[in-house]
Parts: structure tokens; C-alpha cells; sequence
């Protein structure tokens, strides 16, 4: 068997998503996801490293949403400096029955040190080179978990021929995911006053397996000194927290109402 028929089998065991999530929740439920920790440090700036900065913004972010949403479930995949596995960040949103999946990254490039700004991606074919290398960076990830060969079938996160198999994937939450995703990037626009990189997607590995509308923001490039330095500060994650809070407000009003609606009697 060629590697291409290797990677289409692996498509049919590995990358199979159930039909849809549970939604019958009495809670919305959503799982806010710090990207990195432990020994997977993330990108790496000049004074920080990505790991911790995700994990503060979420906790803010965690903050903000529970003070002002009482009716909503809140589930951090870590909540301090330890590793966790991709598989297993989807794996605990699917079986919270999850609403909703929030993935917090920076983001980093290695030759442009003036490169800034703010991006939301939702899982899908990379549409280009650049969204296709920040998807490998995100997902080499696994290359420090044990057993990852076994664990991940294989796949590569550093070979273009093994993203493939991302086109057989079926998702039911495309359209709910870019909803979210463009209140997201609005709002680190608007009220961050982030770069508009725009919504995008590619294959991350964290996103592909969560049965459930989900994102992952770059928040700003830790490759720009400026820029970490405002993700640093105490005020810039509090904005940046903030502008994730506010989108969230909104994408509930609407899940509230479309929810109500649907609940109604004809």
C-alpha cells in the first residue's frame, strides 16, 4: 500500500467525527483551552513564552465570562503549567457535551520580527502556505507526547502529504465556527486594537476531533517585541480577555435566541 492509500485508511479510523454533539445541556457549556504548557513551552519571545500568556489571557477570560454569564459551564483543559495532549483537549470538551471550544495561542514567525497582529482560525483546509505552516507549528506539538506515532496513526505534522486526509473530514459546525470566529476578530479589532489578520482556517489538530463549534485565536505574534510586550502586560491581557468576552456575549445572545426558537411550539 502507497503512502497516499496508507493516509486515506488512516482518514476513515482516525478522523471520524460523530454526527453532531449533545446540545441538550441545562448549562451552555464551554471550554476554554490555554494552548501549550508544560513541556511543549509554545513560542518563544523575548521575554516570555507562549504558554504562559495563553494560560493568563484564558484565566481572564474564564473570569470575565463567569461573572457575567451565571448560566454558563466553564471548563479550562489546564489550569497551570502542566502538558496536555491534543486529542486529549478534544477529548475533554466532548465528553463535558461542550457548546462551544475556545483554543488561546500567540502567535510567532521566525524571519519577520515587525509582524503583528490578531487572527481567528476554524478547523479546515488551509486556504494558504502561511495558514498551513502556523497549523504545522501548532501541531508539532504532539512530537513531544509519548507514544505520539501510535497515538496520532502516524501522522506528521510536518509533512504536507500527511494534511490530506483532512479533506475526506465532514463538520457539521463550519458555519456556526466562522460565525464565532469573525465576533472574535472584530472584536480584537475593534476593541483590542489588534492588526486585522482576518478569519481563516487550517488543520489543527487540537480542533479536529471537538463535536462541537470551536476556534483557535492567535491573539498577537510573540516574534514582535511590541506586540509581547502588550500581551504581557496586565492591561493588554485584560483587553484581550475582554474582546474574547464580548464576542462570547454576543454568539450566546444569538445561541439563546435560535435555541428559544427552536424550543418554541409550532
Amino acid at each position: 500500500m502507497n503512502k497516499c492509500c496508507s493516509i486515506l485508511f488512516l482518514a476513515i479510523f482516525f478522523f471520524v467525527f460523530p454526527l453532531q454533539a449533545d446540545t441538550n445541556n441545562t448549562l451552555f457549556v464551554l471550554v476554554i483551552d490555554p494552548g501549550h504548557g508544560g513541556k511543549a513551552t509554545g513560542a518563544i519571545g523575548k521575554w516570555e513564552k507562549e504558554k504562559n500568556i495563553n494560560l493568563a489571557v484564558s484565566k481572564l477570560l474564564k473570569q470575565y465570562i463567569s461573572e457575567e454569564h451565571p448560566d454558563v459551564k466553564i471548563i479550562m483543559t489546564r489550569t497551570r503549567d502542566v502538558a496536555v495532549g491534543l486529542d486529549e483537549r478534544a477529548d475533554i470538551a466532548n465528553k463535558a457535551n461542550a457548546n462551544l471550544f475556545i483554543s488561546i495561542h500567540a502567535n510567532a514567525v521566525a524571519k519577520n520580527s515587525q509582524l503583528n497582529g490578531s487572527e481567528v482560525y476554524t478547523f479546515g483546509l488551509s486556504r494558504s502556505e502561511e495558514n498551513l505552516e502556523v497549523a504545522k507549528r501548532e501541531n508539532s506539538v504532539i512530537l513531544l507526547e509519548d507514544n505520539y506515532q501510535q497515538k496520532y496513526e502516524g501522522f506528521d505534522p510536518n509533512s504536507s502529504e500527511s494534511y490530506i486526509i483532512f479533506e475526506f473530514m465532514q463538520n457539521k459546525f463550519v458555519e456556526q465556527s466562522v460565525s464565532f470566529a469573525t465576533m472574535v476578530q472584530k472584536q480584537l479589532v475593534e476593541t483590542a486594537h489588534r492588526t486585522d489578520l482576518g478569519v481563516k482556517q487550517a488543520e489543527f489538530l487540537v480542533l479536529r476531533k471537538s463535536t462541537m463549534p470551536r476556534v483557535l485565536v492567535e491573539l498577537d505574534f510573540i516574534s514582535n517585541p511590541e506586540a509581547e510586550q502588550f500581551m504581557l502586560s496586565k492591561e493588554g491581557q485584560e483587553i484581550l480577555a475582554r474582546s474574547i468576552c464580548n464576542a462570547f456575549t454576543e454568539y450566546k445572545r444569538d445561541f439563546d435566541r435560535k435555541t428559544k426558537n427552536t424550543a418554541s411550539p409550532n
